[in-house]
């Protein structure tokens, strides 16, 4: 996973690397590492003024050198990926202090979007759904059933590279957008909590 973090210590640094000219929006990311216009990255936000480390999947649409003696630094321009809509959207909104900044994760979630089941934990159906973020106390679950706010769930999730499918036990806390459902993780046996982190550190070197 190529991972390149931009830092702003205010909202005028945010502006200059932020590319208003891009549909889905975009941002300009200091590296001397040399990518490929189409090679797909995870953009790692720290900003003030947001509450967490924003990661935001988007793909290079150009790289640039460094050229000391104009004051150019090297960089790469990243376009988000347009279903990552609903962050750049609260990463602006926030910093421009349209709407007000949400309390602090305690964990930064991790982008991944693999395949996963859902399950009502009072039903037997199994729901194809992905799940695009985690972090050792949550995830976003995309799929085509919504759960209320307050049900109990399992996913059903195959990392790659695993022998077999593990169990997530979960409950619904929010919904974002039309698709997405914010789940917090819920730990019912002793070894759970040290499986995940394991997971979400895999995850974090792939």
């Amino acid at each position: 996973m190529n991972i390149l973090r931009v830092r702003c210590r205010n909202l005028e640094e945010f502006e200059e690397h932020y590319r208003v000219d891009m549909p889905t929006g975009g941002v300009f990311c200091p590296t001397t590492t040399e990518l490929a216009p189409g090679t797909p990255v995870v953009v790692e936000m720290a900003c003030d003024g947001l509450p967490n480390k924003v990661l935001i999947r988007g793909q290079v649409t150009a790289w640039r050198p460094a050229l000391p003696r104009m004051r150019v630094r090297a960089g790469a321009t990243v376009a988000f990926d347009p279903d990552e809509r609903a962050k750049r959207d609260f990463m602006l909104e926030t910093l421009r202090g349209v709407r007000p900044a949400t309390r602090k994760r305690k964990h930064t979630r991790i982008p991944i979007g693999i395949s996963c089941r859902l399950r009502i934990s009072a039903g037997m159906d199994l729901i194809d759904a992905q799940l695009r973020e985690i972090s050792v106390s949550g995830g976003l679950v995309v799929g085509p059933v919504q759960p209320p706010i307050g049900t109990d769930v399992v996913l059903e999730i195959a990392p790659p590279g695993s022998e077999a499918p593990f169990d997530l036990s979960g409950r619904v806390v929010y919904h974002a957008g039309e698709n997405q459902t914010g789940v917090r993780f819920i730990y019912r046996e002793g070894g759970g909590s040290r499986r995940l982190r394991e997971l979400v550190r895999r995850f974090k070197t792939m």
